[in-house]
């Protein structure tokens, strides 16, 4: 079979970055449901496996979304100092609270996915919420596409 020369293999998502993606954003959902802020977290993993996740909630949203992006690429330099074992970062993912403009019905609660691997593109989503605190009763959609970031490796 004849494959597409024009298949673009760096907008690919693993099954890794999938799963690392869809672990930190099921925990941030159950955060808010349980009615826990979220300011940033991020989590980052190697080529074994090995997973290490960080929050950062001490400052305003900016300040922290700019510090867990410092955390990321600081892990990839060759003399950092890495905790819990952790090799050189090939994957990572992060959420964040956040809204989104949805045109008429103005801007509604998110949570804002970032998430890419090493030698990929780096992409956002987002996913609409309600219910803060609500236990069971929390409400969340779909992950939308929110486009393309820079990546962090």
């Amino acid at each position: 079979m004849a494959q597409d020369s024009q298949y673009d293999q760096s907008s690919v998502v693993s099954e890794e970055l999938d799963a690392l993606s869809c672990d930190l954003l099921g925990s941030a959902l159950d955060a808010l449901a349980a009615g826990v802020e979220i300011c940033v977290i991020t989590s980052v993993e190697d080529a074994a496996g090995t997973r290490v996740t960080n929050s950062f909630s001490e400052d305003g949203i900016e300040a922290c979304l700019d510090e867990a992006h410092n955390y990321i690429a600081a892990l990839t330099s060759e003399k950092a100092v890495r905790p819990d074992k952790l090799g050189s970062p090939v994957r990572y993912a992060m959420v964040y609270e956040g809204a989104v403009d949805l045109g008429n019905d103005g801007y509604k609660d998110a949570l804002i996915l970032e998430f890419a691997e090493k030698g990929q593109r780096a992409f956002s989503a987002y996913v609409l919420w309600q219910g803060f605190g609500a236990g069971e009763a929390f409400q969340w959609c779909d992950p939308e596409p929110a486009g393309e970031v820079d990546s962090l490796l």
